[in-house]
């Protein structure tokens, strides 16, 4: 697959549906379970996105990786909990190809603020990603509801089947 992991993610078209998934921990705040996560990230993709096929990259990053990415990507500054880079070519059909940085520190921050744990809301961000990479949008407020649900009841859904709050343990 075409995931760099790197700063200057790669372009590639997707000719035929694959199932490609590459997760990796490129941060040591927390540890993350990547096994654990690499079975949610395909429920996801194969039983609720129901995506046709998929090159999907997910790291999870340091604050002050997410931050250069977030500047250098997208302009803003500081860090951030998640961003997602969709490298579908128009027309390339159903499939997911794309790259996921997740924040761990920052989903530390937010699960207080939220009042959940640092693990479900790190797996939340795991599905914003996916969604976006399926098509949703959160940029208008409607948009961002139905999202929001979409998100909720897939966790939900994850929950149910997998041990959501022990991505952490090895």
């Amino acid at each position: 697959p075409s995931f760099s992991g790197s700063l200057r993610p790669m372009k590639c078209t997707v000719e035929s549906p694959r199932a490609e998934l590459l997760v990796r921990n490129r941060q040591k705040v927390r540890p993350i379970r990547l096994s654990l996560v690499r079975r949610m990230a395909k429920s996801i993709l194969s039983e609720s996105i129901r995506s046709p096929g998929y090159q999907l990259g997910v790291s999870f990053v340091t604050a002050t990786r997410m931050a250069a990415l977030n500047q250098g990507f997208l302009g803003h500054a500081g860090s951030t909990d998640v961003i997602t880079f969709d490298y579908k070519e128009p027309g390339a059909g159903e499939a997911i190809h794309g790259e996921i940085f997740i924040c761990v520190q920052d989903a530390i921050e937010q699960a207080a603020r939220f009042k959940t744990t640092w693990q479900s809301e790190t797996v939340r961000y795991l599905i914003h990603g996916i969604l976006h990479l399926a098509g949703y949008d959160d940029l208008e407020p409607g948009l961002r509801r139905t999202m929001k649900r979409r998100e909720g009841a897939i966790l939900k859904r994850l929950a149910a089947k997998f041990p959501v709050d022990t991505i952490d343990y090895e």
